[in-house]
């Protein structure tokens, strides 16, 4: 796996570094493919520090994010954490439960609604081309309700979601 560990408002020591690449190192065993990118950075916030960890492989993106205290702590937990989502993951692929997928349809006019006191984050994407089998595996790596995805059979722009009654549902845009 290839390592970038980024320090915000705080330097990265040799022994940060290597805590932090011998406790991910016992993820390896988990990834499918050994070239993954893995990104690690690590901020110092009013609550103590906080670690994030990025890990994008060919099929799946993995992250998790712990503050805490004490530095080598979050580490511990964020990896606590990333194993936890790989074992949710496997599972989930286990019960192959994805043949009674919802339908839903983009409708083609929608009001406009007044955003002026309401904050809005703006986030960038890029859309990966898949099924729509993987792009539900991504979307529960996340911890995610919706996976915004480019369906490999029709070429266009989809999104998978989570229903409140436990099923999954599709919106295709036309």
């Amino acid at each position: 796996m290839k390592y970038q560990i980024v320090g915000k408002n705080v330097s990265i020591t040799p022994a940060i570094e290597s805590k932090i690449l011998k406790k991910l190192s016992t993820l390896d065993k988990f990834l499918i493919v050994k070239d993954s990118e893995c990104r690690v950075v690590i901020t110092i916030v009013p609550d103590g520090q906080k670690i994030e960890v990025t890990i994008q492989t060919k099929y799946a993106i993995l992250r998790g994010e712990v503050i805490n205290r004490d530095l080598y702590a979050a580490i511990d937990l964020v990896v606590d954490k990333l194993e936890d989502q790989i074992r949710r993951a496997k599972t989930k692929l286990d019960r192959r439960h994805r043949e009674n997928l919802g339908k839903a349809f983009v409708l083609s006019e929608i009001e406009d609604i007044e955003m002026e006191e309401i904050p809005v984050k703006t986030k960038s994407i890029v859309v990966d081309t898949m099924d729509l089998d993987t792009a539900i595996a991504n979307m529960e790596l996340l911890g995610h309700s919706f996976f915004i995805y480019r369906d490999d059979e029709e070429e266009k722009i989809a999104v998978v979601y989570k229903r409140k009654n436990g099923g999954y549902g599709l919106i295709e845009v036309e």
